[in-house]
């Protein structure tokens, strides 16, 4: 579940990056963090079928629950990451401009 989850982060992020005219929001960072995370997810999930072999494909509901938390907990720290670097690099000037402003 995580995996799917972050997979489906990154698609999304990746085609609104791709079609955006310019990258003044940063975007190529955000993708890079969400394909980063589905490449770990990735492994992980090929090293637990590695070791369970086919119960891998009948997970109780409880770590599906876990899994799909732990993808959207991974989705936000994303956003998060994104969206402080955004602020701090200021690329359009809207925070510089308002705090010369007050």
């Amino acid at each position: 579940m995580t995996l799917l989850i972050t997979v489906f982060a990154a698609i999304i992020s990746t085609v609104v990056w791709y079609t955006r005219d310019n990258d003044d929001l940063k975007l190529g960072i955000l993708l890079f963090l969400y394909w980063g995370a589905s490449l770990m997810w990735l492994v992980d999930a090929i090293f637990e079928y590695a070791e369970l072999k086919s119960n891998y494909f009948t997970p109780a509901i409880e770590d599906m629950v876990n899994d799909a938390f732990l993808g959207l907990a991974v989705v936000a720290l994303g956003l998060v990451i994104w969206l402080v670097r955004l602020l701090i690099l200021d690329p359009k000037g809207v925070i510089r401009a308002r705090l010369m402003k007050g």
